[in-house]
């Protein structure tokens, strides 16, 4: 205990009071201390901080003048340990002027050294109710007050008129309004992978805003009194505070790992955090392992939090204004009550477990209908026990389920909801495992969950008409597809598997199988929906990896996918599932790659496998056509063409062909001429036909270190590679052409053009050594979890040329350290694929060289990759 003395020793109390503090820290840090202890440890907290409050108070000789009171958060009795002590010094209407100032500055001034993190303010009685009146915030720190010391009338006097004068209608208003804008802030959802554990949906602040809401309105200050009241049930406020104690421990072990105050779970301390709980890893990557343990945990209760403060709020709004409309009755079973879905009684589901999924089905077909009430939803918590294998098992069920995912409105929405009420995951037992799993694979942004039922709603928009000017292609093959549900189920079924080890398409492929069966799913729409869980995975690694200009590609892809149907339905789920992972993923180009792809493949499965000399016939009079449209000379491309070989024009298309024939055709040497080493590059830019970024052609004589020059100033220059297409002309000219994408975004695109145009060319007119690559700075996240550099070289079917698959985090400069190696070991680069999934880089570049026939030089390359990539 800190001793009261006349003149306060703030050095010893201060290292007194630290090591009070220092000693609840441990008691934080081991692991084994039960959860619901938290509480125990949090008033200890604020009572230490009571003490040196008080003995302060007293040596500064302020008694009885004025009162000190414990506000917000302190003011409930519990304190984090990295929390500001909000205190409020409150001074009486008469006198107050006699108190001097200096005084009350002196003793904050003296808490501050002695370690307390004040947070002050010096008000009369007056002067409270007045801030109160014009804020909320100020109205909800004075609702949690408590007397530390001093003037007990004066707080009795204060509390009183306080009590008095707050509004309970305009207060539960303001602080739902302020809820649902915090929750906006953190995007709705208890699922980010970084959550708020004080202020993100499913957090403590909910809890809190709860209980404040029910101080206000006289319903009670603790969690018990609610359950007297008939707002919640005894389960419910044993659910509650077992979720509160768990979020409490988490977010005070967070502080003490993090040694500030810090509310977020970021990816640099979940591991430490998941340490101090004793989660461990496991095998390889078993850092991971343990904060996605941690973090799990946190989910669930943050799901749990999220429902359980739903049913309160619900039943608080309806005990402040009940509603005088009389509930519509639906059926036997359920009405509709203001715009909510009402079970007839609450023992419904215990009675008649098939009324579940028929609360949900209601939900789709009842037109005006925004929600479950308070009773529905209680009523579906506390019948949790009654999903079981018998429900799971049951044909009636299997029958509702159906008929939900048949039914033409209201999918996305309803299945959401059976996510948020825990009824999804209890009816598709494969489900509830992967409910709140993290997934550190650098690129998701979703727990597995969020990211399938992403992947539900963006195949569920195909179909709607209003959504056609999204995905235009999509919508037009959703226009002639016949079973959307076909779809929905493979969507809910693709991912269903991740986490459990081995290949969770093989793996989730299983699993619909048996859904299928249980289901009653005729043979051949089963067989199409395992093919697409199966190989959900398959189609933008063809388009994102691998040659499509080459027609042995896209027939190996024809034979797996092996019809049209098949076809459709796989690139309806790609798109949907690679959108489903997060904002950044996507761009244009990975769509024109897909669209040329299905088109590719579309053909050859109606018969039209592709004839290169055709295609290329085609595409030369194509281009021909576009040339003479814009009043090109005749014959202009003679002089171009004729350097140019087959693989050329099997990798571009006709737009191209005639952009460069007109940017590049006056710049060919005449037929005969030396190279000259030293001709002047030329370097075209233009809006990419993508429609997202620019498409940039360089025509220069050939060099050793060409390609890594031009990654080199992309990267100086902030842009990113998506494609390239090197050629060698016959003249000696390389021919070169990339897809690049910059966050920089100027006044105008005809300036990002010019300076991409005289940057570049000046880049390559300048000779000398290549600089060394810049040391990109790497995010949070990769810092966090980082993954395994991989290699992958391997010769074609025809061992002409060379396929170099790579893998690692990405950072700033890392594809042009990888050209600098291609370059050095002077090999001859004819395609490159570079994919960035995230912060995770997936990168195919086709080779040639003779330094790639020998093991020990292959040996060597991978080396040197390796260490450029772990640099």
């Amino acid at each position: 205990m800190i001793e009261v003395a006349t003149t306060v020793d703030v050095p010893s109390l201060r290292e007194a009071y630290r090591a009070q503090k220092m000693a609840l820290f441990e008691t934080l840090r081991h692991g084994n201390a039960p959860t619901r202890s938290v509480h125990h440890t949090l008033r200890q907290f604020a009572a230490f901080a009571d003490e040196a409050l008080i003995t302060l108070w007293n040596d500064a000789g302020f008694g009885n003048d004025l009162a000190l009171v414990a506000v917000g958060g302190f003011g409930r009795g519990e304190l984090f340990p990295y929390s500001d002590v909000d205190v409020l010094l409150l001074l009486p209407e008469v006198h107050a002027s006699n108190i001097e100032p200096a005084r009350l500055e002196a003793f904050i001034g003296r808490c501050w050294d002695v370690g307390l993190e004040i947070g002050s303010s010096v008000r009369t009685l007056g002067e409270c109710l007045d801030e109160a009146d014009k804020d909320v915030t100020v109205q909800t720190s004075l609702l949690e007050s408590r007397l530390i010391t001093g003037d007990k009338k004066l707080y009795t006097a204060f509390r009183k008129r306080f009590c008095t004068a707050i509004d309970p209608q305009a207060f539960f208003a303001a602080k739902s309004q302020e809820m649902r804008h915090r929750h906006h802030k953190f995007d709705d959802t208890p699922y980010a992978l970084e959550p708020n554990c004080k202020e993100s949906p499913g957090g403590l602040r909910d809890l809190q805003t709860v209980l404040w809401m029910t101080k206000a309105v006289g319903f009670g200050r603790r969690w018990e009194d609610l359950a007297k009241n008939g707002l919640a049930t005894a389960f419910e406020v044993q659910q509650i505070k077992r979720n509160e104690a768990l979020l409490c421990l988490i977010r005070a072990r967070l502080h003490v790992t993090a040694n500030r105050r810090e509310d977020r779970l970021v990816f640099d301390l979940q591991t430490a955090v998941a340490a101090t709980f004793g989660y461990e890893g496991q095998a390889e990557g078993g850092q991971r392992k343990a904060s996605e343990a941690l973090m799990r945990r946190y989910y669930w209760a943050a799901k749990a939090v999220t429902q359980l403060t739903q049913i309160l709020l619900l039943n608080i709004a309806e005990r402040l204004q009940p509603q005088a409309e009389e509930p519509t009755r639906i059926n036997d079973r359920f009405f509709e009550k203001a715009g909510m879905i009402e079970v007839a009684s609450d023992d419904l589901y215990l009675k008649d477990p098939h009324a579940i999924l028929e609360t949900f089905l209601l939900y789709q077909k009842t037109i005006g209908v925004k929600g479950l009430s308070a009773r529905t939803l209680r009523a579906l918590y506390n019948a949790r026990s009654v999903m079981d294998s018998k429900f799971r098992n049951d044909r009636v069920n299997h029958v509702t389920f159906m008929r939900m995912l048949v039914e033409p409105r209201g999918i996305t929405h309803a299945f959401r909801l059976m996510n948020q009420t825990s009824v999804l995951g209890r009816y598709l037992r494969p489900f509830r495992s992967i409910v709140g799993q993290m997934q550190h694979d650098l690129f998701h942004v979703y727990t597995v969950d969020q990211h399938i039922l992403m992947v539900l709603r963006n195949v569920r928009r195909f179909f709607i008409a209003e959504h056609a000017h999204e995905y235009p292609f999509c919508s037009q093959l959703a226009a002639g597809w016949d079973k959307p549900w076909v779809l929905y189920v493979a969507a809910l079924f693709h991912d269903i598997a991740k986490g459990r080890g081995g290949d969770h398409s093989t793996l989730g492929a299983r699993d619909v199988h048996r859904f299928c069966q249980q289901h009653g799913i005729e043979r051949g729409d089963s067989k199409l929906i395992e093919f697409l869980v199966a190989e959900h995975l398959t189609m933008s690694t063809v388009a994102q990896k691998q040659d499509l200009s080459d027609p042995e590609v896209i027939a190996a892809f024809a034979k797996r996918v092996g019809s049209e149907r098949y076809l459709t339905a796989l690139y309806l789920l790609t798109i949907a599932d690679i959108r489903g992972t997060s904002p950044r993923v996507w761009n244009a180009w990975k769509g024109k790659l897909l669209e040329d792809l299905y088109r590719y493949t579309s053909r050859a499965l109606g018969g039209h496998l592709p004839d290169p000399d055709a295609e290329i016939e085609s595409r030369k009079r194509e281009a021909l056509v576009q040339l003479a449209l814009h009043a090109q000379p005749f014959e202009v491309h003679k002089a171009l063409w004729e350097t140019l070989d087959v693989g050329y024009f099997m990798r571009h298309d006709a737009s191209e062909i005639a952009w460069h024939t007109k940017q590049l055709s006056r710049h060919v040497p005449h037929k005969g001429v030396p190279v000259d080493p030293h001709a002047p590059p030329i370097v075209r830019a233009r809006l990419s036909p993508v429609g997202e970024g620019l498409q940039v052609v360089v025509y220069t004589p050939d060099q050793q270190e060409l390609f890594a020059r031009i990654c080199g100033y992309f990267d100086q220059a902030s842009f990113s590679i998506l494609d390239a297409k090197v050629h060698t002309a016959t003249n000696g000219y390389a021919l070169d052409t990339f897809q690049v994408v910059t966050a920089y975004t100027p006044e105008h695109y005809r300036d990002l053009i010019s300076m991409v145009e005289t940057g570049l060319t000046k880049t390559l007119a300048e000779a000398g050594a290549l600089p060394p690559p810049s040391k990109g700075r790497v995010s949070r996240r990769v810092r966090s979890f980082p993954i395994q550099p991989r290699i992958n070289l391997v010769p074609d079917e025809k061992a002409q040329r060379w396929l170099l698959s790579i893998s690692a985090s990405d950072r700033a400069g890392l594809l042009y350290s990888v050209a600098r190696v291609l370059a050095r070991h002077r090999l001859h680069l004819q395609l490159a694929k570079v994919t960035t999934l995230g912060e995770r880089v997936e990168d195919t570049f086709l080779l040639s060289g003779p330094e790639l026939q020998g093991q020990r030089a292959q040996l060597a390359i991978e080396t040197e990759l390796i260490e450029a990539l772990s640099a």
